[in-house]
């Protein structure tokens, strides 16, 4: 059987660069179908070079021209590439402009299937329990939810696969861990009782459910699917197995959710009430279905493998 041909966006970010290393992996270790993957980017890669199994291609979703060719001879496209900050306009560009375009050229080359990277903040603010997909409307807020929610609805007319994670930890993880070490420096208790239950995912995992969807023709047809491990976890267990690997300080107080609020407001720093809310309370989806359908196992939960990537936290919070 011929390799698999994969158009790949997003391939320096977190999760894309997740991707392409369990495709070396496999290539290495003869797991699996063969991928040859085309990685578009705006930039050279580090050391500039293609590797096996891995070309780089330019291409720039914010300059629709730049894309003109690049879905040609793909079996499948693995669109992960989105703007995740900035106001209205620049988030547009990327995640709605840009996702336009690329799918255009996805359908002028025949390409079959296709992979969509979104994410569960497109519900907006909760507390969310143990809903289905869509079982609440979407309601997202900031600029980059709100543009990554109409690109979700371009790529399922395109028939792509969608997939909303929650909270994703791992190696290159810039968000969610930061934001906890810096809520859990400004409010030093445990939150509400650390009652909150999230959907979290370890970009390890995420990466294998990729590869499988990339390279096999289940699910058919266009849906959405929640991606995070199928058990969530408690704000507290999360918090505890952080501190157990020193990436947070212990605390012992435990505030009822109003003085936490108040702590909040008192002391500055980047992250908004309602990022707290988000990483504090209740925002967890029924992920099942998508592990049972492809078959790819979920692994063992984003909390027993912070072993593989808290010495990465640890150089990443010192540095910050």
């Amino acid at each position: 059987m011929r390799p698999l041909e994969v158009l790949l966006t997003g391939a320096t970010g977190f999760v894309g660069s997740e991707v392409l290393r369990t495709v070396q992996r496999e290539h290495a270790d003869g797991h699996g179908r063969r991928m040859n993957v085309r990685a578009l980017s705006r930039t050279a890669p580090p050391g500039g070079a293609d590797t096996p199994g891995v070309s780089w291609v330019p291409g720039d979703l914010s300059d629709p021209a730049s894309l003109r060719g690049t879905a040609r001879g793909a079996d499948v496209l693995v669109h992960l590439a989105s703007r995740v900050s900035g106001g209205q306009e620049a988030c547009e560009a990327v995640n709605v402009h840009g996702t336009r375009a690329l799918l255009e050229e996805a359908r002028r080359a025949g390409v079959p299937r296709i992979v969509h990277l979104s994410t569960a903040a497109v519900y907006g603010p909760g507390p969310h329990r143990g809903i289905a997909v869509d079982g609440v409307r979407p309601a997202p807020v900031s600029p980059a939810s709100v543009t990554r929610l109409a690109g979700e609805r371009l790529a399922l007319e395109a028939g792509a696969v969608v997939l909303r994670p929650g909270l994703v930890l791992g190696a290159g993880d810039r968000w969610v861990v930061p934001a906890l070490a810096e809520l859990r420096s400004r409010v030093p208790a445990h939150w509400d009782g650390g009652s909150g239950m999230l959907s979290v995912v370890d970009v390890a995992d995420l990466a294998r459910l990729i590869v499988t969807l990339a390279g096999t023709a289940t699910p058919s047809g266009p849906a959405v699917h929640h991606a995070s491990h199928p058990v969530p976890v408690s704000n507290r267990e999360l918090m505890a197995a952080l501190t157990e690997r020193g990436l947070l300080d212990p605390v012992t107080a435990d505030w009822s959710w109003e003085n936490c609020l108040r702590r909040l407001r008192e002391v500055p720093g980047t992250m908004s009430e309602r990022q707290f809310s988000l990483l504090a309370r209740d925002h967890w989806y029924r992920s099942e279905e998508i592990w049972r359908i492809t078959g790819c196992p979920a692994g063992p939960g984003p909390l027993a493998r912070l072993a593989e990537s808290a010495s990465w936290y640890r150089v990443h919070l010192a540095a910050g």
